[in-house]
């Protein structure tokens, strides 16, 4: 299960979308919080992901760690990789997504996330960490080649705060490319196989060559996931 969260990750505007996931697992959880995107940001930073993500966690009930994955190396490290494995939950919280995916791609920890996926866990991803898991990752100049998790999709997380200029330009792109999805803070389309919910406070956009839909929290549409190695 994929979480696609627009921004608002560890806050407690969150809960109604990570109980909701927490509930989804239908085990104990097991949380590992990745502040990765935050790798260039310096240690403060990392620290302070690290620290919100587990002590949100904390406060829900589920059993979390928050593990120094930062650099490439990190990501070759056989012993986090482990870790990541065990886990049944891992979150991505925001950051760089440039910076994220150069550090996991066709890592060992990318791997054991991918393990994650396909045992029935959940990938939930804010911000940077939601645009990795779509077709492409939005920027100028072009869009760079993501993870494509869900397959064909260009995500946009902070939706509620993009000018229209910015949306105009990228919807030249979706036209030839894929979808769209707009995902606003403290929202997440959460992808379960075919099917997608939305879960939260605002509207995710889809918008692709048929035109621009609009779904409101609790809405499903169909969409297609893949959670074979990347």
């Amino acid at each position: 299960m994929l979480a696609l969260v627009g921004s608002g990750e560890y806050l407690p505007e969150m809960e109604t979308v990570d109980r909701f996931l927490l509930d989804e697992l239908g085990t104990p959880p097991k949380v590992i919080c990745l502040p990765t995107a935050a790798g260039s940001e310096g240690p403060q930073r990392i620290a302070y992901w690290s620290e919100l993500g587990a002590n949100y966690f904390e406060r829900l009930g589920a059993s979390v760690e928050a593990l120094p994955i930062i650099t490439r190396q990190d990501a070759q490290n056989s012993n986090l990789a482990t870790r990541v494995k065990e886990a049944n939950f891992i979150y991505l919280s925001g950051g760089r997504p440039d910076y994220l995916l150069k550090t996991l791609q066709d890592s060992l920890v990318w791997q054991a996330i991918q393990d994650v996926l396909m045992r029935g866990g959940i990938l939930a991803g804010c911000s940077a960490g939601a645009m990795i898991l779509g077709r492409w990752i939005p920027g100028f100049p072009g869009m760079k080649p993501a993870f494509n998790l869900l397959e064909g999709a260009i995500v946009m997380p902070h939706f509620d705060e993009i000018p229209n200029w910015m949306v105009r330009l990228i919807l030249v792109w979706v036209v030839r490319r894929g979808r769209m999805v707009g995902v606003p803070g403290f929202t997440a389309l959460v992808v379960n196989e075919n099917t997608c919910r939305v879960v939260g406070k605002g509207n995710v956009t889809i918008w692709d060559r048929s035109g621009k839909q609009d779904y409101i929290p609790g809405d499903l549409l169909a969409w297609s996931t893949r959670t074979t190695r990347g």
